[in-house]
């Protein structure tokens, strides 16, 4: 998905420099400062954690597994919560659930894990007793993957959205927060986009996802639930799955430039998107599912950082970071292909909606987010070859 140049400090400021990876370049040689490591100084959400860790509630969090759940499991344990999570592990794993439990953070709050799926009734209303707010993430998140296979897309994310509505509202669930996405917008050609931006829907992803908005409104209307929607652009950070054939960019990348195998880019490389980091996106939800504001209707609103960075800045971006480990990454480049079907061009969040009506201020720009998903891949792969050393010796 695209993003733009605009920086979340204003639509007019240049962005950072390529060469600027925050945390990760700053612990290996050459490293460069980034600053403006932080957006948002200590205020409205460090408050509500404060006050949050004072007199905790009760999450549930659908998808948990998954790279968005398990790092919005790992906020809200830091700050002492009680969460529930509900997974059937077909695209999460266990392995991200292992990785926050073993941290300090992760030790702060409980944690009770259902195995279940959103299309089964009974596990969702089982998943909701006694819980306080709904972070709905489990989906099938993948505009290939919809193509592909537009039923299932529609089964998992439109039937299973209705059952973890129904059950929130058998229930009592204060709200649900559901996870929507950019791709509502279609070919839009407006720039920044706003949440009331239309364009044409571009794959089966993007129009289970509108419907799922659709079931938000009606059913706030008519049965009272709260239900607030956030569309992500495009998010990244520790988790992220780089395997498979629908893998986020991001993490794809940094494993082929670590194993030498080449970058595939589609198009010219000068699609953009709006690459946010996953801290951000913790933090939208928790702001999200405890606003004070009343919601007459249920609201929608963008998830990103505010400005664009295209394929190839991109590219180079995490080309440098990485060259400090392996000096032969310096010379690395590109794969280009055909463009691939439903892709958006361009894209770039308009975040003034969120940042005014629920004081969302990201705290990662693109470069320190970007440092931190290096060092977390980094590290990670250093980890899974030597269990493959360990495995092969074992053997031998």
């Amino acid at each position: 998905m695209p993003f733009g140049m605009e920086d979340a400090l204003g639509p007019n400021r240049p962005a950072p420099p390529i060469h600027l990876l925050g945390r990760f370049q700053r612990r290996h040689p050459g490293g460069v400062k980034d600053p403006m490591i932080s957006l948002a100084k200590a205020g409205p959400y460090t408050r509500l954690r404060n006050e949050l860790a004072a007199s905790p509630r009760t999450w549930l969090i659908t998808g948990v597994a998954g790279f968005i759940g398990s790092n919005i499991l790992h906020e809200l344990l830091s700050f002492g919560q009680n969460v529930v999570g509900l997974d059937n592990f077909s695209t999460g794993y266990q392995a991200n659930l292992d990785d926050v439990l073993a941290t300090p953070a992760g030790k702060k709050g409980s944690f009770r894990l259902y195995k279940g799926d959103i299309r089964d009734i009974q596990a969702c209303r089982k998943a909701c007793r006694g819980v306080d707010y709904v972070l709905h993430h489990a989906a099938l998140g993948s505009v290939p993957r919809s193509i592909d296979d537009p039923a299932l897309s529609n089964s998992v994310n439109v039937d299973g959205f209705i059952n973890v509505l129904l059950a929130s509202n058998e229930a009592g669930v204060k709200r649900i927060v559901y996870a929507s996405t950019c791709a509502i917008y279609g070919d839009s050609p407006e720039l920044p986009l706003s949440e009331a931006s239309t364009g044409n829907l571009l794959s089966p992803y993007a129009a289970t996802k509108l419907a799922n908005e659709i079931y938000a409104s009606v059913f706030q209307r008519v049965y009272g639930v709260q239900l607030v929607g956030l569309r992500y652009f495009n998010i990244f950070g520790p988790r992220q799955d780089p395997n498979g054939a629908y893998a986020a960019v991001i993490p794809r990348w940094i494993s082929n430039l670590l194993s030498g195998e080449a970058c595939q880019i589609f198009g010219d490389g000068e699609t953009s998107r709006d690459f946010c980091y996953v801290a951000n996106v913790a933090q939208a939800n928790i702001l999200a599912a405890t606003s004070a504001r009343s919601f007459g209707d249920a609201e929608v609103y963008n998830v990103g950082l505010g400005r664009e960075t295209t394929l190839n800045e991109l590219f180079r971006m995490i080309r440098l970071g990485l060259v400090g480990l392996e000096p032969s990454i310096a010379t690395a480049q590109p794969v280009y292909s055909h463009f691939r079907d439903g892709d958006i061009r361009r894209s770039g969040a308009d975040i003034t909606k969120i940042q005014q009506q629920l004081e969302y201020e990201p705290t990662h720009t693109i470069a320190q987010g970007l440092g931190e998903a290096l060092e977390w891949y980094v590290e990670h792969s250093a980890k899974s070859a030597l269990v493959e050393e360990s495995r092969i010796a074992a053997l031998t």
